[in-house]
């Protein structure tokens, strides 16, 4: 998907939503990721990341427990990230799915992940970040998507 397409489909979400978010995407080459014993470290957000996914798709709230019950590297306190969060680790300069670091986050399938950011339609859902096209959406908790957890 080309660049502009990608910025074509996130103005479609809400601009209170959106200015930070792309504020603070980069391309994820180079120094910034300190990869380390299951995690990685993110120079830029200073946020430590679950280096693999979750072994499993999960539904939201079993997603939120997985995150919290994780110790990774000997740190506890691991959570689900928020959409902010989770799309400065996109990478658009992938030139194929998934739009993520291969590096850093090898075996990251493209797909739907989730966030903890809460979304009014569906009710009680939650915004997921889809890896494939670097799209957003909203959806109800009881889907299934992958997750990544973020400390």
């Amino acid at each position: 998907m080309k660049r502009w397409s990608i910025w074509l489909l996130r103005a479609a979400i809400p601009a209170i939503a959106m200015v930070p978010i792309v504020a603070a995407r980069a391309a994820a080459h180079g120094t910034r990721y300190t990869v380390s014993t299951g995690t990685v470290y993110d120079s830029k957000t200073t946020r430590t990341w679950q280096q693999t996914i979750a072994p499993v798709m999960l539904a939201q709230t079993a997603a939120a427990t997985y995150c919290s019950g994780l110790t990774l590297n000997g740190a506890a306190g691991w959570r689900l990230p928020t959409m902010k969060e989770l799309v400065t680790i996109e990478d658009f300069s992938a030139t194929a799915p998934p739009a993520i670091d291969p590096v850093a986050f090898p075996a990251t399938p493209a797909g739907y992940f989730w966030t903890s950011t809460p979304c009014t339609t569906p009710a009680a859902g939650a915004w997921y970040v889809d890896f494939r096209t670097g799209a957003s959406s909203c959806s109800a908790p009881s889907g299934a998507y992958w997750v990544r957890c973020v400390r």
